[in-house]
């Protein structure tokens, strides 16, 4: 049974992470300076956009639920980082992240939020089915690890077509207790598929502790029984994050198979937009935000004499416009028209042995 997380245990955990996975911000070579600034900025704009949800929600602008990517940043824009153009991506209920770091556009996103019509899904998908599969982003889901088979077809695409693209499959630590977790690096390790399985480890399942559903919490550890890598990393750290996503891509591209990747972080939010974080004294959440991975990067950028302070103000006013910019947006676009309802969402073989029209 799960029990709410007292202050002593978070100390523990705080420490714990400190000392085996925290990494000091250091930028790889290959990464430009105009890069790392680029890095900074859609780290910046995901925060500033998760922000904003939970206030239009509570103004019953967001239907249903969403999930925020805040804390999560420097995973999504660290992995998208060492992509190319043509790379795709699976998601989560946690999309919103994930779509930026791809190069999403924060209008159509936040009109899908909304659901309205100039949305990436029509407005049809809302906050936790946001696909954009013309830039590469193949879908957001609400089902625990369901996009896992997903990555791994559109590696065995990839692979059968003798493209050079490869897939990350983001998921959480919640996705590795699934058994379609265990059959999808299974058969990508059997067929050397280029995919990357990158696990987001936030330490919680909405509820419950990863250390109290697991035996050993170190999902990192579960690739020797696919005979592929398992790398862990600081999650907190885009430059982390980037180099190994970039290693496994280079070795998914020689045909070596897929890698798994745990980003270790922690979410220092509530799960959803409606959440109470009964289970778990919130003061502990003060004591995670010590590595926010915006304020490190910010420091970073600043103390490598990259970027000045000002820089930094104005990357976070820019990210304020953007995100102002596309609330109205989405305010102001139309309602998906009524004859639109089933566009999208069958095939017109099923749709025609049904009897309806599109």
């Amino acid at each position: 049974m799960s029990r709410r997380v007292t202050m002593e245990e978070t100390c523990t955990a705080v420490e714990t992470f400190r000392r085996d996975t925290l990494t000091p911000l250091e930028a790889p070579p290959d990464l430009s300076v105009e890069e790392q600034l680029e890095i900074y900025r859609k780290m910046r704009l995901i925060r500033e956009f998760d922000g904003s949800v939970k206030g239009l929600w509570k103004q019953n602008l967001i239907y249903g639920l969403a999930h925020s990517y805040i804390c999560a940043e420097a995973i999504g824009v660290g992995a998208c980082a060492a992509l190319k153009p043509g790379d795709l991506i699976t998601s989560t209920h946690r999309g919103h992240g994930h779509t930026i770091a791809k190069g999403g556009d924060p209008k159509r996103m936040m009109a899908e939020l909304m659901g309205k019509a100039a949305g990436y899904c029509g407005g049809k998908g809302g906050s936790m089915h946001i696909a954009a599969v013309d830039m590469g982003m193949l879908g957001a889901t609400g089902i625990v690890g369901s996009a896992m088979p997903i990555a791994v077809g559109a590696a065995l695409t990839a692979k059968t077509l003798h493209q050079d693209n490869v897939t990350v499959c983001f998921h959480g630590d919640g996705a590795t207790n699934q058994g379609v977790w265990h059959e999808s690096i299974n058969l990508a390790a059997a067929w050397h598929l280029p995919v990357i399985f990158l696990c987001e480890n936030n330490q919680w399942a909405i509820s419950l502790p990863y250390d109290q559903a697991v035996n050993n919490p170190e999902v990192a550890d579960r690739a020797k029984g696919y005979g592929i890598p398992g790398v862990s990393v600081d999650g907190f750290n885009p430059f982390a994050v980037y180099t190994a996503v970039r290693d496994a891509a280079e070795r998914a591209r020689r045909g070596e198979g897929p890698t798994l990747i745990e980003a270790k972080f922690y979410r220092y939010v509530g799960h959803f937009v409606a959440d109470d974080e009964r289970y778990r004294d919130t003061a502990c959440n003060v004591l995670w935000e010590q590595f926010d991975p915006l304020t490190r990067m910010a420091t970073y950028l600043v103390e490598s004499g990259i970027a000045s302070e000002a820089w930094i103000t104005e990357a976070g006013e820019a990210a304020e416009a953007i995100v102002a910019e596309a609330i109205e947006f989405a305010k102001a676009a139309p309602e998906p028209e009524p004859e639109t309802l089933y566009t999208d969402m069958y095939s017109p073989g099923f749709m025609k042995a049904q009897g309806i029209e599109l």
